[in-house]
């Protein structure tokens, strides 16, 4: 068959399937755009795209789905050059619909079977709205702003054939009306390389600290540092873990700018107004902000850490709280949605509810005293990942046939 793959950042969440159908021998190509920096293994056409975006002055409430059209439109020509020019005709059209680069392939290709990876669908019962008390809850017209800005998802997901998506709880984000289109297979975690190691070590980027396997260590990623990861609540639970345990390190991994949560109104980064918040009650001597690090460097990172702390709001599961399950941290997830459907409380790991930052506190601190009290927590987690999601043996297949059996 000939599949076509279409990614804003591509292979993205097509890394291990792309290249495994283009193994098995079909036809396969990518369709990003040509500022994607990602390290590209397999064919793939560019498109031209500037990132200009619409502004509500200038669109109000259409402004999301102006930029998301015009981008549709830029991949629409790019598919038309292939189909005209190259004689191109895909089986298979594989996209993402975040970014629009999906909405009008069907009217290129009308043969093909579409399929769609539906990450989260912001819906009118979208549950991040108002889930954190802290911030402002939405108002009526934030959320018509809200409803407005995920109009072209609405769009590609009506006209999709089939829909992936990796957890059950994403599946449920969407209308009730598309279950039936929805398969259920998470991308895979590659349990064969997220081993624990006992020998594990690691050096801290920017110093010339190490820590070792037994050390002390309470880690915490974000892709960036913001509260709907969770960063404000870890943060003001540390000072206590420090202070309780002297020899303790916290190893905080992320970058400073915004993934899901708007930018402090002050103008500074989130690090910035949660350092200035605990002030000097936070021992900085055993902090470690390392920003943004080399995969082989998380890894490391979690075969070393005697606890891994992970909080979400009720949002897309990241990679990494599984990652570090395989690995064969201790990990203590949020009591939200998304975490549950992995973490039972005391069988494979811990869960604390997302607000409570003495009870964070507590659950750091006894992790980090009687690192042999979780040791059955830490071999369970890993055993969760390997059976349920092990990327070779069970989510791999599992995707090679979601899509060979499309058409």
């Amino acid at each position: 068959m000939r599949i076509l793959f279409v990614h804003n950042n591509f292979p993205g969440q097509f890394k291990h399937l792309a290249p495994a159908l283009a193994q098995r021998g079909h036809d396969v190509l990518g369709l990003t755009p040509e500022t994607n920096p990602n390290a590209i293994t397999l064919p793939a056409v560019k498109y031209k795209w500037s990132g200009q975006r619409h502004s509500q002055q200038d669109f109000g409430l259409a402004a999301a789905y102006a930029q998301m059209t015009r981008r549709g439109d830029v991949v629409a020509g790019a598919a038309l050059e292939l189909r005209d020019r190259h004689g191109y005709q895909p089986d298979i059209v594989f996209g993402t619909p975040g970014w629009g680069e999906t909405l009008f392939l069907r009217e290129i290709w009308p043969k093909a079977r579409h399929l769609l990876y539906g990450e989260f669908y912001y819906g009118p019962d979208d549950p991040i709205l108002g889930f954190d008390p802290e911030f402002a809850a939405p108002t009526t017209a934030g959320r018509i702003a809200r409803a407005a800005a995920s109009t072209h998802l609405v769009m590609a997901s009506v006209t999709a054939d089939r829909i992936l998506t990796p957890t059950q709880w994403q599946a449920r984000s969407h209308p009730g009306f598309l279950r039936d289109r929805i398969s259920v297979i998470h991308d895979g975690i590659d349990t064969a390389h997220l081993t624990p190691d006992g020998d594990a070590s690691v050096q801290i980027p920017g110093t010339s600290l190490s820590f070792c396997k037994g050390d002390e260590v309470v880690t915490f990623i974000n892709r960036n540092l913001e509260p709907a990861r969770g960063f404000h609540i870890f943060m003001r639970a540390l000072p206590a873990v420090l202070a309780q345990r002297p020899n303790a390190h916290a190893v905080i991994i992320g970058g400073d700018g915004q993934s899901y949560s708007s930018p402090p109104a002050t103008g500074k980064t989130w690090k910035q107004t949660l350092l200035e918040e605990v002030g000097d009650r936070l021992d900085l001597s055993r902090v470690h902000f390392t920003g943004k690090i080399p995969y082989p460097t998380f890894v490391a990172l979690m075969r070393v850490s005697r606890v891994h702390a992970y909080l979400t709001y009720p949002f897309v599961l990241s990679w990494s709280m599984l990652e570090a399950m395989s690995a064969g941290a201790h990990v203590i997830g949020s009591r939200t949605s998304p975490v549950e459907e992995v973490i039972e409380d005391g069988v494979n790991g811990q869960l604390v509810d997302f607000f409570d930052v003495a009870g964070w506190s507590g659950a750091l601190i006894a992790a980090l005293s009687a690192p042999e009290a979780f040791s059955r927590l830490r071999e369970n987690a890993r055993r969760t990942i390997v059976e349920r999601y092990d990327l070779h043996s069970i989510c791999l297949p599992r995707l090679i046939e979601f899509v060979e059996t499309a058409c």
